[in-house]
């Protein structure tokens, strides 16, 4: 790997902060975008299912990356550069598209940008199951939690101001600019050869016949619905529910104070399972998120967001840094990769589907009924927490 374990959590964490770059486009401004292009919240939604498509199929990145190895740079490294590769190229090119006249277009490139991203995704997860001791799994989580939500935490006013105040064109360029930060740290990484161990085998998918493993993925599924379908329409909601207070510079401070929830509760998350158990944690980040999706349904009045959107944001931190600790203790080291990609995948099916279904709901009915309904989704998770409870037993 690199030459120091400070290096490598910084390399980790920087990474998972070009992804929060990403998000917080997508978190904080993405619908206004749509919606000063003249879409629909239908079409919001269409585009947030297709764009998640690729890190639905991400376990195909994971099989290659496995059993593949490129350019004499070993099987993570060189499909990492090749996907922030990728990213750049869409970035610098998304802004010469007209979203009005050519919907399907930047669709199109959104969905290569998404490739690129759930690539070294992928393979970033994989070289953290190969190199990370069992023992530094919650903080190396921890990390890669707190250092996206760092990315949406620090880009997110940025990229508001910048598309308020300068041109939709250069907050595009600047998410480009900031993919360049992992790149020299990944140049660093000399991977070792595999063990016996962490040879591919397809048995090992026999490990998805487990109900511990099933419960892991369905809860992740109803978290992860709550977590991307609330994001992607809170700022929207804001500014439709109080239209004088809020707009694309205000939405970026909204999706910060979420990162800044989210980012403390991605530190703490580890330490509230080593503390509580994974089933009591569970419970515990659940029941929050319900009540701050309650609360957020029936703010009075404009004062009440920035408290309840952080308490939003530590609840998914939680939740987040839990599902992704439990996915990466129960992957198989013969297809670490594989098997993390799989059950992220399905956290990923559940981003788009949340995408969807908040994005159609909006059109429908109110922002007040559409939270108390993404609220309730959380309690989805409760039939299968009693089998997180047996395994630790």
């Amino acid at each position: 790997m690199v030459r120091s374990k400070s290096r490598n959590y910084f390399m980790f964490g920087a990474l998972y902060f070009t992804q929060g770059t990403i998000l917080a486009y997508f978190l904080s401004i993405n619908a206004l975008y749509f919606i000063e292009n003249g879409l629909s919240g239908t079409d919001l939604g269409i585009f947030g299912i297709i764009a998640m498509i690729p890190f639905v199929i991400k376990v195909l990145y994971g099989m290659l990356s496995d059993r593949v190895p490129l350019f004499g740079m070993g099987h993570r490294k060189p499909y990492i550069l090749i996907g922030l590769s990728i990213q750049i190229a869409c970035l610098i090119a998304v802004p010469f598209i007209n979203l009005s006249s050519n919907f399907w277009l930047f669709v199109s490139a959104a969905f290569l940008l998404q490739m690129g991203m759930a690539l070294y995704d992928t393979c970033t997860d994989g070289l953290a199951l190969d190199t990370i001791p069992k023992e530094e799994e919650g903080t190396i989580q921890s990390i890669m939690v707190g250092g996206r939500a760092l990315g949406l935490v620090l880009t997110a006013p940025l990229v508001g101001l910048l598309a308020e105040y300068v041109g939709w064109h250069w907050v595009f360029w600047v998410l480009a600019l900031s993919t360049l930060i992992p790149i020299p740290f990944v140049l660093g990484i000399h991977e070792e050869e595999r063990t016996v161990e962490q040879e591919f085998k397809w048995e090992a998918f026999k490990a998805f016949k487990d109900r511990y493993v099933i419960a892991i993925a369905l809860i992740g599924f109803a978290f992860f619905t709550v977590y991307a379908g609330v994001n992607a329409v809170v700022n929207l909601s804001l500014e439709v529910r109080f239209p004088l207070q809020f707009n694309k510079a205000v939405a970026g401070l909204v999706s910060s104070v979420l990162g800044i929830g989210i980012i403390l509760g991605g530190i703490f998350g580890g330490r509230v399972m080593d503390t509580l158990g994974k089933k009591k944690a569970i419970w515990a980040a659940l029941l929050t998120s319900l009540i701050a999706n309650a609360a957020f349904a029936i703010i009075p009045n404009p004062g009440w967001v920035w408290a309840v959107v952080f308490i939003l944001g530590l609840s998914f931190g939680v939740q987040q840094t839990i599902i992704f600790a439990m996915s990466m203790n129960a992957s198989d080291s013969r297809i670490a990769a594989s098997m993390y990609s799989i059950l992220m995948a399905v956290t990923n099916v559940a981003q788009g589907f949340g995408m969807f279904l908040t994005g159609s709901l909006s059109d429908t009915i109110s922002f007040r009924l559409l939270f108390i309904i993404m609220g309730l989704v959380n309690l989805l998770a409760i039939p299968f927490i009693h089998i997180i409870k047996q395994a630790e037993k």
